[in-house]
């Protein structure tokens, strides 16, 4: 543990992602809440972290382990959080930026009549980063973000693995002893998260392969793009963000998805779901609603559809699951 090899990763990751300092730990989960903990210690004693209900429950189990209070807010039609929908009366600490499906996120302080109304020089913007942070050339937004390698990502480990980016001496220093149970200071109570040397060595033989298979990855989304026009599917990697997506998920909006779902199964094509109920309909998280209604995030779980996409997709079965996809629609609207 924690030798020449996680050295040697942790600089790839930093190099990759356009910043000073990678840490790794065990998952992504825990790169949360290695942040979480970190930024409570100059906050309020119950902090609030807005963030979009489309998402996985890891990116609001971790701040809620750690004592932050998670609101969530409404999306856009591509799952991303609608920052406009945030409380500009009573403003969070925090905003977790999710780039749900590997779509590239903005800065919300682009916006400038949205900067000034909530007067947010002093806010958060932590990125979960599981999904998209191979997207947009990996500039980072915000002053932190999580990356996961769970085995589904575009860039996996074989069992898991994580790692916290950023620019912050203070956090890179917390984090390394967080992961490490409190060494070398003892100072504070840590837990054990790392990745393992071998674990460490097998990513960086995949980091000279992760550009070829992100090659792969858009050429098979731009032929389902192109096959899937007045075909009534809506694509939610489009013209608008084509180019800055990392192709985590190939993510379709239908009318009836799970007749769609039901047909390519019987066609030898297993599909999923992400997700299907935003969180804010589930049982644990029903006293986190922020202000006003979440009909886009309720509308998009009931209609999206996950296909299959990774690079070592032939081209014959690339053909097969679009034909089968296109027939299975047009079987439906008959």
């Amino acid at each position: 543990m924690n030798g020449n090899n996680t050295a040697e990763f942790e600089n790839w990751l930093a190099r990759k992602n356009h910043v000073k300092y990678a840490i790794t730990c065990h998952s992504g989960t825990q790169a949360l809440e290695i942040m979480a903990s970190y930024y409570a210690l100059d906050l309020v004693t119950r902090p609030r972290i807005a963030m979009g209900s489309v998402t996985y429950n890891a990116s609001a189990n971790a701040w809620m382990r750690l004592g932050w209070d998670v609101e969530f807010v409404d999306v856009d039609s591509h799952g991303i959080i609608d920052t406009h929908h945030i409380n500009a009366a009573n403003p969070p600490d925090a905003v977790l930026m999710i780039g749900i499906y590997g779509a590239a996120i903005e800065n919300p302080f682009s916006s400038r009549g949205w900067a000034e109304r909530l007067s947010l020089k002093s806010m958060l913007i932590i990125e979960d980063a599981a999904q998209h942070w191979l997207s947009n050339q990996c500039h980072r937004i915000g002053q932190a973000a999580a990356i996961s390698f769970d085995p589904t990502k575009n860039f996996n480990s074989y069992g898991n693995g994580g790692a916290i980016v950023t620019d912050n001496s203070d956090l890179l220093h917390y984090a390394r002893e967080m992961r490490s149970n409190g060494k070398p200071s003892n100072a504070m109570v840590g837990t054990n998260s790392r990745m393992s040397e071998v674990d460490c060595a097998q990513m960086m033989i995949k980091s000279h392969h992760i550009d070829a298979w992100q090659r792969r990855r858009r050429d098979i989304a731009a032929h389902w793009i192109t096959r899937s026009k007045n075909s009534g599917i809506r694509c939610l990697i489009d013209v608008g963000n084509f180019d800055s997506h990392c192709y985590h998920k190939f993510v379709i909006d239908l009318d009836d998805r799970d007749s769609l779902k039901k047909f390519l199964a019987s066609q030898g094509i297993e599909t999923r779901i992400h997700y299907e109920q935003p969180l804010h309909e589930l049982s644990a998280f029903r006293e986190c609603l922020g202000p006003g209604m979440l009909a886009t995030a309720s509308a998009l779980s009931r209609r999206v559809l996950s296909l299959p996409i990774y690079p070592e997709l032939t081209d014959l079965e690339v053909e097969y699951i679009i034909d089968q996809v296109l027939s299975g629609v047009t079987q439906n609207q008959q």
